[in-house]
């Protein structure tokens, strides 16, 4: 079980010298990152906070930009997966205290809607997701966490959660061919675990 008080506590501590603080919760596939996110939320918001509880999924393209035949699969999902400019637009606005309608998207329907957020009073901006200590979301965060998970305990995971892939067999081979590859790359060109701020563990 993965304990995150560290990371509620070093959230608290810097809202004793600002007012709007940017966490970001990272890890690869499978990590935890949804589950964990929610349970900072909810901590924090025990203690008065207000939480605005982001999720980079939310800001990804059109299937017909991010499933592109003409490069390879993991290619695909690392370079042309999210729409980093418009999440960084949004995200800077939120960390001035200000208030703006989001496009999130909607995977049923390969469509966007549309969402008002707004930063007001002591606020903490929990974005969870993988890939964020990128170079592409650099400054974003004034702290972040990543969540180290082995690969193969994460497959587990995987196996029985995206069921919307298909069978065991379509699963294994979708995060065989797209998402471990996009990982490694990852984790060897920004070794997270190294670089965040807060690295969450199986106690």
């Amino acid at each position: 079980m993965i304990n995150t008080d560290r990371l509620t506590e070093a959230a608290l501590e810097m809202l004793k010298s600002t007012q709007i603080i940017s966490v970001g919760i990272d890890g690869l596939g499978g990590a935890g990152k949804s589950t964990i996110s929610e349970e900072v939320r909810d901590a924090l918001e025990k203690t008065g906070v207000q939480v605005i509880l982001l999720h980079i999924d939310d800001f990804i393209t059109p299937r017909a930009v991010r499933y592109d035949d003409k490069r390879p699969a993991w290619e695909c999902y690392y370079v042309l997966q999210w729409r980093y400019d418009y999440f960084r637009e949004k995200l800077e606005i939120l960390k001035n205290g200000g208030e703006t309608e989001t496009e999130l998207y909607d995977k049923d329907n390969d469509s966007y809607y549309t969402k008002r957020c707004c930063a007001s009073g002591i606020t903490v901006i929990l974005t969870e997701g993988i890939f964020l200590q990128r170079r592409e979301l650099s400054g974003l965060f004034d702290l972040t966490a990543y969540i180290d998970l082995p690969e193969q305990e994460r497959l587990a995971r995987v196996l029985k959660r995206d069921t919307y892939i298909g069978g065991e067999g379509e699963i294994r081979a979708k995060y065989e061919n797209r998402y471990f590859p996009a990982e490694r790359r990852y984790t060897d060109e920004y070794a997270p675990a190294c670089r965040a701020d807060i690295l969450l563990k199986d106690d």
